[in-house]
């Protein structure tokens, strides 16, 4: 068998030209298009892994904002909690106070309207009793009671005896104002005569004597003189009995005693 070796020659170089036109017209586009698309596929997942980094750090700081939130929120839940519950007590705490005031106040007042009732009756019961006891000595004895009851303080004076009496002539003779004599009626020029010689001669005292006229004094006569008080009354029986009666009723601890009555002297 014959070779053509023009024909092989001319075949080789077609096969040679077509392979150089394949490569230079199809196969290296197609890899350069291969390659392009590769370069953009790795670019968009590159894109793509950014975009989720970046999405879970929003979803991380998102979660952190929310997390802080809920803690500002619950720290000032709790604060507010706290604030209306002092508020509550303290509230509670100002209107029980200020209960407690007012019934105590109340309590006071009705104390006050006690008493003050209660030193109404007995001023208008003691006034009462000198009153008829001033018209049943009159009308028994046909003397005027207050003779009587000058004679009584100066009978009482001349009876001192022992501290009582050194006490009262102490008084009167360290006492730089006038002593005072009160009583509820005036007493006659001959009665201040008897009084003033009976402390005379009894306390061997000569000092000036202001004679006053005072309606407090219940049937009875007051001497006062450097913060001490001598007196016979009707009235310091009365108070006596008040007093043991308010003892009776309401204890020792609710009787009433007149704060003179630690630096009198009762005849």
């Amino acid at each position: 068998m014959l070779i053509d070796w023009f024909t092989v020659v001319a075949q080789a170089i077609n096969f040679l030209i077509l392979v150089w036109l394949l490569k230079r017209f199809l196969y290296q586009p197609i890899l350069d298009a291969i390659d392009a698309r590769e370069r953009r596929i790795a670019k968009v997942l590159a894109d793509a892994d950014m975009q989720k980094a970046a999405a879970l750090q929003e979803r991380d700081t998102f979660q952190r904002k929310n997390q802080e939130f809920d803690q500002q929120r619950n720290l000032l839940l709790q604060q507010m909690t706290d604030e209306v519950a002092v508020t509550r007590r303290k509230l509670l705490d100002d209107a029980r106070q200020a209960a407690d005031g007012f019934r105590a106040k109340r309590r006071e007042a009705l104390q006050r309207e006690q008493q003050n009732l209660g030193d109404e009756i007995g001023r208008r019961a003691r006034m009462e009793v000198f009153s008829i006891a001033r018209k049943t000595l009159t009308d028994l004895a046909d003397i005027r009671l207050e003779e009587c009851i000058a004679n009584v303080f100066n009978r009482r004076v001349r009876e001192l005896n022992g501290d009582a009496k050194q006490e009262l002539a102490t008084a009167l003779s360290t006492s730089s104002d006038p002593v005072s004599i009160r009583s509820a009626f005036r007493l006659t020029v001959a009665q201040q005569t008897m009084i003033r010689k009976t402390l005379k001669e009894c306390l061997a005292a000569d000092m000036e004597i202001e004679f006053e006229t005072s309606p407090d004094v219940i049937g009875g006569i007051e001497l006062t003189a450097s913060g001490r008080r001598v007196a016979w009354s009707i009235d310091e029986y009365l108070k006596s009995l008040e007093k043991s009666i308010g003892e009776l009723t309401h204890g020792p601890s609710q009787s009433r005693i007149s704060p003179e009555t630690e630096s009198e002297l009762v005849l």
